[in-house]
């Protein structure tokens, strides 16, 4: 097959839709004599801050000379960002040859994420991959990539999202992210509620599992000339984050803390490494800004949580106005997304991501004029920024956020790019 014929088989296996369950990726990687067993997986579960916290790991151990696999969804372009080799995503022919391999062994009803987890796990054995930063695709304990044993788990905050799979209280959803926790390995805890932290602690003590905490075992704070971290062991100041937001102070924290922890077994870093690693770390349409003008300013917040965490960045963000152009998931809560940003934009636009369950810019313009606002119903993304470019003044910032499906949409057409509009 061709890459697009492969592409496109791949994609047809949404058909299956989301089936939680190990039988499957455990019956295809015993097939392919369990490539995930020859890699030192980290798990990164959570709702908000997953990609960003994983993206700062994942650079901290390539600074520290360590060859790192990194796996992350949903792609924001194009199929092969999802599987990286120290940072270098996945070529065409080897994603044609590792779709091959794993179709072949895979039983039949395999999902589409099941499969690519297989495909990950077959490179990075392969390519002679050490530590691999697994993002976990939906919850944890179900979830492909908790297949493999595993060294080091880290769960990002909680928040209410997949209720319809993992369950309609934070309860509920924690226990599903406390799946990832091994017996035996540590655990790094970014800010939880209390009900998830509750069950954080419990679970862990079950297993065996030294926890740390942010906010009791380590911490960082923004000082004036940087973010400075205090930890198990090191402190550190004057760090300067390669991904922007002051909200990232959190997510850094908790990738530094794993670093301290994987050093302490193993997988030498240095507080050097930390430095270097958050500089150069990079997380496309995570308050990604092209320069303009005008100012076009990516933001994947695609949930209350993250939309309040945007908000609160905009704060600090100079412009004349801002044109908020979004886009939402039909199974999303649109009114908590669109609450904390609606009353900073001056001009809003309604646009409808390219996947089968997004919710039509009509509805999306109906749900801004409820929280009493006006929207313009562009219709597609495609045309809601040739609106929002028409109608911008160049010391205005146009803001694109609502879902990932949106903002990988608009960095392809910002970059001139061919993009891939399903995800899985």
């Amino acid at each position: 097959m061709t890459y697009q014929e492969t592409l496109s088989h791949i994609y047809g296996l949404v058909r299956f839709g989301m089936k939680p369950g190990l039988e499957r990726i455990r019956a295809t990687l015993d097939a392919l004599s369990n490539p995930q067993d020859a890699v030192q997986t980290i798990h990164v579960a959570g709702t908000n801050g997953k990609g960003s916290t994983a993206a700062f790991l994942a650079s901290i151990l390539m600074s520290g000379g360590h060859k790192v696999g990194l796996f992350t969804s949903p792609h924001l372009i194009a199929f092969p960002e999802r599987i990286r080799c120290n940072g270098t995503e996945i070529s065409e022919n080897d994603v044609v040859a590792l779709a091959g391999r794993v179709l072949s062994v895979a039983p039949e009803g395999t999902t589409f994420f099941e499969i690519v987890t297989a495909m990950a796990y077959l490179h990075f054995a392969e390519q002679g991959v050490g530590p691999a930063v697994m993002e976990v695709g939906m919850g944890g304990r179900l979830d492909a990539t908790n297949i493999a044993s595993g060294i080091l788990s880290i769960i990002t905050p909680i928040a209410l999202d997949h209720a319809q799979h993992l369950g309609d209280t934070i309860s509920m959803i924690a226990r599903e992210k406390a799946g990832v926790i091994k017996a035996g390995c540590p655990v790094v805890l970014s800010p939880q509620p209390n009900e998830a932290l509750e069950i954080f602690r419990r679970l862990s003590a079950e297993r065996g599992s030294p926890l740390y905490q942010q906010g009791r075992d380590f911490r960082a704070a923004w000082k004036s000339d940087g973010l400075a971290y205090s930890g198990v062991e090191w402190e550190l100041h004057a760090l300067r984050p390669g991904i922007p937001g002051r909200f990232q102070a959190m997510n850094l924290a908790t990738a530094i803390c794993a670093a301290e922890l994987l050093d302490q077994r193993g997988i030498s870093l240095t507080p050097d490494c930390v430095r270097t690693g958050t500089e150069q770390a990079f997380w496309p349409g995570r308050m990604e800004t092209f320069a303009g003008p005008p100012r076009v300013l990516l933001d994947g917040a695609h949930n209350p949580a993250g939309a309040k965490a945007l908000a609160e960045a905009l704060t600090e963000i100079p412009r004349r106005s801002l044109i908020l152009l979004a886009g939402i998931v039909g199974d999303k809560d649109a009114n908590g997304i669109l609450e904390p940003l609606l009353p900073f934009a001056d001009t809003i636009i309604a646009v409808c991501p390219s996947v089968p369950r997004g919710l039509t810019s009509r509805e999306l313009a109906g749900h801004c004029r409820a929280l009493g606002h006006q929207a313009i119903d562009a219709g597609s993304v495609a045309n809601g920024l040739e609106t929002a470019f028409t109608a911008a003044h160049p010391e205005d910032l146009i803001l694109v956020c609502g879902s990932l499906f949106v903002v990988g949409e608009a960095r392809a057409r910002l970059l001139s790019q061919t993009f891939e509009p399903f995800r899985g």
